[in-house]
């Protein structure tokens, strides 16, 4: 940027300073709520203090020192390109115009270049960021891999700007105000700060699927509960339905942190405690199914199920998602097999949610909503049914587009009878009446359908039949994940696909540019070929720039993980191989030659114990025969033999990688093999360019 273009900006802003301080008071037709709350748009006849409060978003940004530089670029940038209609008075136009000289000299404002956030180009996309068009809201997207140990924060051009490396494999992770991550793996939910330390974990057996920090610090988990055959059957399931050994069922609990590895329950809600069947009438819980909405019918997955199972079902209610409305109290649950969302009521205590009234609904832990399937409780016919084993349900926050609706990814996915075959997100107008929720008589609950519908024109190019999610943005676009194919997008209200970004994974290896994840499975369906892919994720959450959790990173823009190197020593945690190409040979071992770190680089992938005591051999040709030891000149090379041992046994990802260094003097040749019991079996002989 060149000094005059940068003295004209600096003189911008501070004539933009100067003219919102004399900028007079707006006079807002509600007497002023709207100045008070940054949530309430001014009114029609505003267009004045719609510009000024405009101008000191952007002279907050640009003031504020103690933002990470790259926090500040994105939310400036996504303020520019937010820029209102021009007003028709003199000042607003001076106003509008000063900004809009700003907005087109951020670069040297906050030292940037265009190289930092220009999108690479000249090679095929095929892994990483794949398309951004105008329109994409700019921002952060934190993702991982299905049960990998490392978590990515990316920036709007793909590129990583911050990475933890769990000790274990999780599902998949959240970033808190605080900058740190909550995961969940199998049993244990932790929280990690930016650099991966562990700052509190909680080990609960049955632990799985979603978990979420609650305003009040709390955790709020979803936990599975076993009941026996009997136990099952004495609570009103029909016995032709129930497992010979156990059903599963869901609970919630609220944990209060009390030390780095404790805590302490101080909320539960049971699935069990709100059962109503219609088999049984010697047994608990028996009436009519139509006449209790607010029940659970024990019955309902059971028997449908049973249709297509060769076996009962044992995952009775499989809730995927949980999600937390402060302003209500109340909690979302997404019970995927019976394709319905489902809303508690979280004011009432835990005795209270064990039974039927209490809290601010009056109904205890009763179903206050559901939505989705209303043959689940008696009030329609498989035409009637609206969701499909769907996943992520959850309010849109305030301050969004449709706030108050419920955003959900409906994966179209089901027992035969109802699969649909092609997913859609779809956005749910609730009929919520204080803290209840309208019903007419002998009905199913409203609406009977989506107040916004994303799908395909074509269904076999979106089918995601398990995991996946979606989520509002401030632009109005909506963040879908389509798991089992790894891929996460934004799409505009209108259904235009404006950023998309295909995890760069295979397996649990790095992809390079211009590969592609291998296909796990593949899925016929009456619309054509279903692909299911070995990248899935399994959620992926973004992040506006002024997000507070980001303050506490550094955003500093690092390379695309398409460009990472395959090998990480975790034991150094740095990379023990360089960007060395493709395999030098074609075996049961993947052979890489490092000739920039001058290594030899043994790779077996899924290793298992007898790998661990392969040896291997390294024959090296050098150019001038002076360099060899004195004791290997009759033989003409050096003989370097190396193995999986603890000193190069490397299983990051559960691989072996085994090292072995190439002399310092000039090779002009290397071979190299593998000792076996049979004798010595070749692997590769390779001339150099040394």
């Amino acid at each position: 940027m060149k000094p005059a273009a940068a003295l004209c900006a600096v003189a911008a802003v501070a004539a933009l300073a100067v003219l919102i301080a004399a900028w007079p008071a707006p006079a807002y037709a509600d007497g002023g709520a709207s100045a008070r709350s940054q949530a309430a748009p001014p009114t029609p006849d505003d267009s004045g203090a719609t510009i000024q409060a405009y101008a000191q978003r952007i002279l907050r940004v640009l003031s504020d020192d103690n933002a990470n530089k790259w926090v500040r670029y994105w939310q400036a940038r996504t303020t520019c390109d937010a820029a209102p209609v021009a007003p028709a008075t003199p000042r607003a136009r001076v106003l509008l115009a000063l900004t809009a000289a700003i907005c087109r000299q951020l670069d040297a404002l906050l030292g940037v270049s265009p190289g930092d956030y220009a999108p690479r180009g000249g090679e095929e996309r095929t892994v990483g960021l794949v398309a951004s068009e105008p329109g994409a809201a700019a921002g952060y997207t934190l993702f991982m891999t299905r049960w990998d140990n490392d978590v990515f924060l990316i920036d709007s051009l793909g590129r990583v700007a911050h990475a933890w490396h769990l000790d274990t494999s999780f599902n998949h992770a959240k970033l808190l105000d605080n900058g740190n991550l909550l995961a969940d793996a199998r049993d244990i939910a932790i929280e990690v700060d930016p650099r991966g330390e562990i700052i509190w974990e909680y080990k609960i057996v049955g632990l799985h699927h979603d978990f979420l920090k609650m305003p009040n610090g709390n955790v709020l988990m979803l936990v599975v509960g076993f009941k026996t055959r009997e136990q099952a059957i004495a609570a009103g399931a029909n016995p032709e339905f129930v497992h010979k050994d156990e059903i599963r069922y869901d609970y919630l609990i609220e944990v209060r942190p009390t030390g780095k590895t404790q805590g302490e329950i101080v909320w539960e809600w049971s699935t069990w405690d709100h059962l109503v069947q219609d088999f049984d009438p010697t047994k608990p819980n028996y009436g009519a199914i139509a006449e209790h909405p607010e029940l659970i019918d024990i019955n309902f997955t059971l028997e449908t199920a049973n249709k297509y199972a060769a076996t009962p079902l044992q995952d009775w209610t499989h809730i995927n998602s949980i999600d937390y409305n402060p302003e209500l109290d109340q909690i979302m649950l997404s019970p995927r097999n019976f394709s319905e969302l489902w809303i508690i009521d979280h004011s009432a205590t835990t005795k209270e949610a064990r039974g039927h009234s209490g809290g601010d609904s009056g109904m205890g832990g009763d179903l206050l909503y559901r939505w989705g399937n209303p043959r689940a409780y008696g009030r329609g016919t498989l035409a009637d049914q609206r969701l499909f084993w769907q996943h992520q349900t959850h309010w849109i926050p305030p301050g969004l587009p449709g706030a108050g609706n419920i955003l959900v990814f409906n994966n179209g996915n089901e027992f035969a009878d109802a699969e649909r075959f092609y997913s859609s997100i779809d956005e749910i107008a609730p009929p919520a009446e204080g803290y209840r929720y309208r019903r007419d008589e002998d009905a199913a609950y409203p609406p009977n359908q989506p107040e916004w519908t994303y799908a395909p024109e074509i269904p076999a190019h979106f089918y995601a039949p398990i995991i996946s999610g979606a989520q509002r943005l401030p632009n109005g676009n909506t963040l879908i994940v389509d798991g089992p194919a790894g891929t996460i997008s934004q799409t505009t209200p209108d259904g235009a696909i404006v950023w998309q970004y295909v995890a760069p994974f295979s397996g649990r290896f790095y992809l390079r540019q211009g590969e592609r994840p291998r296909v796990r499975r593949s899925r016929q369906t009456p619309y054509g070929e279903v692909l299911g892919l070995a990248n899935p994720v399994y959620r992926a959450y973004w992040y506006p720039p002024d997000h507070p959790g980001l303050q506490a990173l550094d955003l500093t823009p690092a390379a695309y993980i398409e460009d990472f190197p395959e090998i990480y020593d975790r034991v150094g945690d740095a990379a023990i191989a360089g960007a060395f190409g493709e395999p030098i040979a074609d075996s049961d071992f993947d052979i890489y030659l490092d000739k920039d770190n001058r290594r030899l680089i043994y790779i077996k992938r899924r290793c298992a114990a007898e790998d661990a005591r392969t040896s291997f051999f390294l024959h090296a040709f050098p150019a001038d025969m002076r360099d060899l030891p004195a004791a290997r000149r009759e033989h003409g090379f050096d003989n370097l033999d190396f193995k999986f041992n603890a000193a190069n046994l490397k299983t990051p990802y559960g691989r072996c990688v085994a090292i072995a260094p190439l002399p310092r003097y000039a090779v002009e040749r290397i071979r190299t093999g593998q000792f076996t019991g049979e004798g010595n079996v070749w692997r590769a002989d390779v001339e150099l360019d040394e």
